[in-house]
C-alpha cells in the first residue's frame, strides 16, 4: 500500500485529505442520516473526484513531456509505466468513493426504516 501511495506522487496528498473528510462525513450520515449532510456529502465527494482527476491529468502529462528523451525502443514502454503510475490518484479517489458511497447509502436505508422490526400487537 505504501509503494501504490508512493507511485502515486504528491496528487495523492489532497485526494487522500479530501477523501479522508469524505468517509468521516459519510460515517457521521451513517450514524446520524439528516439531510444537512447531504451538501457535504455532495461537495466533498466532487472534489475528492477532481483532485483524483487532476492528479492523473498531471501525472499523465509529466510522463508524457519528458518521452522524448528516452530512446525509440523504450517509449511504448516508458508510456505504459507513466500511465500505470499516473492513475494511482485516480484510483485512490475511486475506492474513497465507493466506501462513502457504501456508507451513505447505509445511512439512507436507516433513514428510510426499511429493516426495522415491525412492532408486535399486544
Amino acid at each position: 500500500m505504501f509503494e501504490f501511495f508512493m507511485a502515486g506522487g504528491v496528487a495523492m496528498y489532497p485526494t487522500l485529505l479530501f477523501g479522508f473528510l469524505l468517509v468521516a462525513c459519510s460515517i457521521l450520515f451513517l450514524f446520524q442520516p439528516e439531510p444537512r449532510y447531504l451538501s457535504s456529502l455532495l461537495g466533498l465527494g466532487a472534489t475528492t473526484g477532481a483532485a483524483g482527476m487532476l492528479g492523473f491529468c498531471l501525472g499523465l502529462m509529466n510522463s508524457l513531456r519528458y518521452l522524448h528523451l528516452v530512446p525509440p525502443a523504450e517509449q511504448l514502454q516508458i508510456a505504459a509505466l507513466g500511465c500505470e503510475e499516473s492513475l494511482h490518484p485516480l484510483v485512490l479517489a475511486l475506492v474513497l468513493l465507493v466506501i462513502a458511497g457504501i456508507f451513505v447509502s447505509i445511512g439512507a436505508v436507516r433513514a428510510m426504516g426499511l429493516f426495522r422490526a415491525p412492532l408486535r400487537s399486544p
